[in-house]
């Protein structure tokens, strides 16, 4: 029985509604019978090892794979082949290697092609240029060939250019997995901005662990089902789900463990800053003798 997911959003409208979702590639089942709804705004992790389902999930969403039962919902949309278009221009996709996106010879063309082909006036497609390279600190790169540019640059380049077409949903497939953790932390702090400032409704594919905390919600699969919906701080404790998705254990957690067995209990925590204060407080709270004497 999967852990389900309490949601504080359910006044909100979903952005995303799968009904009793079944995927079928030949005679293996990838998906089977899913039942997701994700709240407008809310930021979505998905985990789960290699083959539980998790890309065939994401591309479902964009129509880019069609569902052999079940009904997909996109604001209140069905995606059906009659509203593909409409649905489709509604969700941005951002791919695990951001070369697989590009296709202007300079970063400029590269993030002008989707809002030429909105047909939008060259005025309106020259100010989100500027407004999204300005937001993801691109503005002095406009002019660089793709080819030129860093992992990170380059992944920045390709959500300038998904951002430009002003989606209310952006899905993430593995888009830090080739980053070094230096733009894996810089990509996910643009995330975390993002989220907060124009309320994307966000849905990260990512077996990083820094990644999955920092969603609101966390969905894990294994063998194309749910094996966990909850909060990432609730679930990624629980070695069982970690073993599971193949996913290593948060090294702040490891921390709270190793100092319990030195007979220090601060409980178990993901949350850097929260076992940080318990710490010091800890300390704080004992005399300085106390401390000298166990060093």
């Amino acid at each position: 029985m999967p852990l389900m997911y309490n949601q504080d959003d359910k006044h909100k409208p979903p952005a995303i509604q799968l009904n009793n979702i079944r995927f079928q590639r030949g005679s293996h089942t990838v998906l089977k019978q899913l039942s997701i709804s994700i709240p407008a705004g809310q930021w979505v992790a998905i985990a789960g090892c290699n083959g539980s389902g998790k890309s065939t999930l994401a591309r479902l969403i964009n129509g880019l794979l069609q569902a052999s039962s079940g009904k997909i919902i996109i604001h209140g949309q069905p995606l059906q082949q009659e509203h593909i278009y409409d649905v489709r221009s509604q969700i941005g996709y951002i791919f695990a290697s951001p070369d697989d996106q590009f296709i202007g010879l300079t970063v400029r063309d590269d993030i002008a092609f989707g809002l030429e082909n909105l047909c939008l006036p060259r005025e309106q497609i020259e100010q989100r240029i500027q407004t999204y390279a300005k937001l993801l600190h691109l503005t002095e790169l406009l002019d660089r060939h793709p080819a030129t540019l860093s992992g990170g640059q380059k992944q920045r380049a390709a959500l300038a250019a998904v951002l430009a077409m002003q989606p209310s949903v952006l899905i993430l497939d593995e888009a830090t997995s080739m980053l070094d953790s230096h733009f894996r932390d810089q990509l996910l702090q643009c995330l975390q901005a993002l989220h907060v400032e124009q309320q994307l409704t966000l849905i990260t594919i990512s077996h990083d662990i820094k990644e999955l905390s920092a969603a609101d919600r966390l969905i894990m699969l294994h063998d194309g089902v749910i094996l966990a919906d909850g909060k990432p701080e609730d679930l990624l404790i629980q070695q069982q789900l970690l073993k599971a998705c193949r996913l290593e254990a948060p090294y702040v957690l490891e921390l709270c463990k190793e100092l319990r067995l030195q007979g220090i209990d601060i409980g178990e925590s993901i949350n850097e800053q929260e076992v940080l204060n318990k710490l010091w407080a800890l300390l704080s709270s004992r005399s300085p003798i106390a401390i000298k004497s166990a060093r």
